[in-house]
């Protein structure tokens, strides 16, 4: 997946206001809402919940392996890692062999990281 097409490069988004740490091109307290607030509803399916919740924690460094590769990542993933870890789903959802309750917890991983990264204004 590329950047999004707004003129607006990647590593300017870090640059918004050093103070404030950012998580992909979110504000981190946005991705902790974000997360929060899935944890609170219960109105998305539950893989799908379940696949959102995994990729928000991953990607605020609160769990040591991505969602859907597995990869090891020390602290908060850049862009670049959390836009390989959207890919690698897309990679998984195009397969027709994935089972189906597997495809919702991808499809909550993408869906989640594709709002962090900024490709999507759909916030889970």
């Amino acid at each position: 997946m590329t950047a999004p097409e707004d003129g607006f490069a990647p590593e300017n988004w870090a640059a918004r206001d050093d103070r404030t740490p950012l998580i992909g091109v979110r504000l981190r307290t946005d991705v902790d809402l974000a997360l929060k607030y899935l944890t609170a509803r219960s109105e998305a399916p539950a893989q799908f919940a379940l696949g959102a919740a995994a990729a928000y924690r991953w990607a605020t460094g609160r769990a040591g392996r991505a969602p859907v590769t597995g990869t090891a990542v020390r602290l908060v993933p850049d862009l670049r890692v959390l836009t390989a870890e959207v890919d690698a789903a897309v990679v998984q959802l195009e397969d027709p062999t994935t089972e189906a309750g597997l495809r919702d917890f991808t499809r909550g991983v993408h869906d989640a990281l594709a709002w962090v990264c900024g490709y999507s204004d759909s916030r889970i």
